[in-house]
C-alpha cells in the first residue's frame, strides 16, 4: 500500500477502472444503482443467509441481510458525518459473491475449489471478483475504488473490538485472501461492524422462530448489556459505535459492549452455526454441489464449446451452462488467461432453488420419459407379452 495526500486519496476513492463521466447521482449512489440492477444482486433473494427455509417468508434471506447491513451502516454514517451513500453502496454489494446455502455452501465450495487446485474460496474476495469481472458478461460493474475496497474488506465474521481504517491505497487486483484486510475508509469500517450487528441478533431471532434453540436462553451478559430483542440489540450496538467513534481511535465497540458481543457470538456458534440441523445441511448440500460440479466439468471437458453436446442432454442446466461458457470464454482468456475457474464460478453463483432444480435435471431423465409416454406401446403395461 502507498500513502497519498488527502486530496489525491479522495480522487482515488471515486476513481473507476474505466473512466466514466459522472452524473447527478454522484459516484456512490451510482454504484448502488449499478448493484441493484445487476444479476448477482437479484439472485440474493433466493440465497440462504443461515437457514435453508424457502417456504418460510419470515426467515432472513441473503438479500434481506444486505439491506439490513446497508441501512445500519448508513444510519451510523449519518450520525458521524460520514458519507452514507458510500456506506449504503458497500453494504448493498458486500455479499454479491456469496454461494448458495449460506456459509455451509461456502465451506463446501471452498473444499471443492481446493481439491481442484484453485485455492480457498472466500466470499469477500469473490464479491470483489463478481463486481470487477464476473458481472455484466465479463465487464464487471465498474464500481468506484472506495466501494470495491469496502466490499473485499467487509469480513464481519471476524470479530474485532476496534478498527482504524488505513487511509491508504492498495492494489485490489492483487488481493487473494481476506486475512488481515482492513478497509481504507471509515465508511468501509462502519460496514464491517454493521455486518456483525445485522447478523448476530437476526440469526438468533430466526433460530428461535424455527425452534432450534428451544429452551436455551441468551447469556445473562448479553441480556443485561445488549438487550433481549433484536431491535434492542441493534440499537445498543449502533449507539455504542456512534458514541465511541473518533478520528484517532477509529470505529468499534467499547470494552464492556464487546465482551457481551463475544459472548453472543459464542452462543450463536455453539447452538446455531454448529447445530445438528446445520450439520445435516452440510452432508446433504455437499452431495448436491459435488454432483452439479462434476456433471458440468464432465460436459465442459467433453464438449468444450460444441453446442450440440450440451443440447443432447435435454436439460436446462446443460443448455444454460453452454450459453454461459460460450459468452464468457473470451472474457476468461483475456482476463485470466485460463478458463479453469469457469465451472466453480458458475456453481458458486447459483441460488438455492436453482441448485436443487439442477440436481433434478441431472438425475431425472424427463425427456426420455416424455418419449416413452408419447409412444403407442408405452401407454399400457403388457404384463404377459
Amino acid at each position: 500500500m502507498k500513502s497519498v495526500s488527502s486530496r489525491d486519496f479522495g480522487e482515488v476513492l471515486q476513481s473507476r477502472k474505466r473512466p466514466r463521466v459522472e452524473d447527478g447521482r454522484g459516484p456512490y449512489y451510482r454504484d448502488t444503482t449499478a448493484i441493484i440492477h445487476s444479476s448477482p444482486f437479484r439472485r440474493l433473494k433466493h440465497k440462504t443467509q443461515v437457514f435453508f427455509a424457502p417456504s418460510n417468508d419470515h426467515i432472513c434471506t441473503r438479500m434481506e441481510h444486505v439491506l439490513h447491513v446497508a441501512s445500519i451502516a448508513s444510519a451510523i454514517c449519518r450520525q458521524l458525518g460520514l458519507d452514507s451513500e458510500m456506506a449504503w453502496a458497500i453494504g448493498m454489494g458486500h455479499d454479491l459473491g456469496h454461494t448458495p446455502f449460506g456459509h455451509v455452501g461456502e465451506r463446501i465450495i471452498s473444499k471443492l475449489s481446493e481439491e481442484r487446485g484453485l485455492g480457498r474460496f472466500e466470499h469477500e474476495v469473490n464479491s470483489l471478483r463478481v463486481v470487477d469481472f464476473l458481472s455484466n458478461g465479463g465487464r464487471g460493474l465498474n464500481l468506484t475504488y472506495a466501494v470495491r475496497d469496502g466490499i473485499v474488506c467487509h469480513n464481519g465474521e471476524s470479530l474485532r473490538m476496534r478498527i482504524h481504517p488505513t487511509g491508504r491505497v492498495r492494489d485490489l487486483d492483487a488481493v487473494t485472501e481476506r486475512e488481515g484486510l482492513i478497509p481504507a475508509t471509515f465508511e468501509g469500517a462502519v460496514v464491517r461492524f454493521s455486518d456483525s450487528i445485522a447478523y448476530l441478533g437476526r440469526d438468533w431471532e430466526d433460530a428461535y422462530r424455527l425452534g432450534i434453540l428451544k429452551d436455551r436462553e441468551l447469556p445473562d451478559i448479553v441480556k443485561e448489556r445488549l438487550g433481549t430483542t433484536n431491535s434492542e440489540i441493534i440499537n445498543t450496538l449502533v449507539s455504542d459505535i456512534v458514541n465511541g467513534a473518533s478520528e484517532e481511535n477509529g470505529i468499534g465497540f467499547s470494552p464492556e459492549i464487546f465482551e457481551a458481543v463475544e459472548a453472543f457470538s459464542d452462543f450463536n456458534y455453539r447452538y446455531i452455526y454448529r447445530s445438528d440441523i446445520l450439520n445435516g445441511y452440510t452432508r446433504y448440500f455437499t452431495r448436491l454441489l459435488k454432483l452439479i460440479t462434476e456433471y458440468l466439468e464432465d460436459l465442459y471437458q467433453s464438449y468444450h464449446l460444441d453446442e450440440s453436446g450440451y443440447m443432447a442432454e435435454h436439460n436446462m442446466l446443460a443448455a444454460g451452462f453452454y450459453n454461459h461458457a460460450a459468452g464468457m470464454y473470451s472474457a476468461y482468456m483475456e482476463h485470466e488467461g485460463s478458463d479453469r475457474r469457469m465451472v466453480m464460478d458458475y456453481v458458486a453463483g447459483m441460488t438455492d432453488n436453482f441448485s436443487l432444480d439442477c440436481a433434478n435435471e441431472i438425475l431425472k431423465p424427463e425427456h426420455l420419459n416424455e418419449e416413452i409416454e408419447h409412444s403407442v406401446t408405452g401407454r399400457w403395461f403388457d404384463v404377459y407379452r
